[in-house]
């Protein structure tokens, strides 16, 4: 038997007991691919990572409805779950420090620009944005090395720390020969 089509947006139950939510007219179980990414941002919005505005217009809800599907306990319970998952792993942490760090440029270039700031402070700031910029010694990839530490014993150590580079011609053509 077919499903009539729900126009509205909404949380209930199927007949199998999954719990479901209707987003843009189409019925979308939680634990759909859908569903949990709607699960999920709804433990964003729960962490203040994304606001309820930002949510509804993502997923075409009315203000009313995402208020109508908050009050589900099936939803809530998934939501916590959620929550709880992303607090364990450090996700809701890292998007939270990545969120504040969007804005960390902008502070640091008024204390670059304050020409009544102390000097240190001024210099401190300037290594920041370059860090957080990408450029200079300190914007270099470390995937671009190659580092290797073999620990020998009574403070000897063999440290191999070189650039990556790739092969010229002549040196893969030796290699390919080494190897026959």
């Amino acid at each position: 038997m077919a499903r009539p089509k729900n126009t509205g947006t909404s949380v209930a139950g199927s007949s199998d007991d999954e719990a479901t939510i209707v987003l843009r007219g189409v019925i979308v179980p939680l634990t759909s691919d859908v569903g949990g990414a709607f699960v999920s941002d709804a433990s964003r919005n729960r962490e203040r990572l994304l606001s309820d505005q930002r949510l509804t217009e993502k997923y075409g809800l009315t203000m009313s409805a995402w208020a109508g599907i908050a009050k589900n306990s099936a939803f809530r319970l998934a939501v916590d779950a959620e929550h709880e998952r992303r607090i364990r792993n450090g996700d809701a942490a890292k998007e939270a420090a990545a969120k504040l760090f969007a804005e960390a440029p902008e502070v640091l270039g008024d204390i670059l620009r304050d020409k009544q700031a102390n000097a240190r402070h001024r210099i401190e700031a300037a290594r920041e944005l370059r860090a957080a910029a990408g450029t200079g010694a300190e914007g270099a990839p470390a995937a671009e090395r190659f580092h290797i530490v073999i620990n020998l014993g009574e403070d000897h150590k063999l440290e191999i720390n070189k650039p990556i580079t790739p092969l010229t011609p002549e040196e893969a053509m030796r290699n390919r020969d080494a190897g026959n």
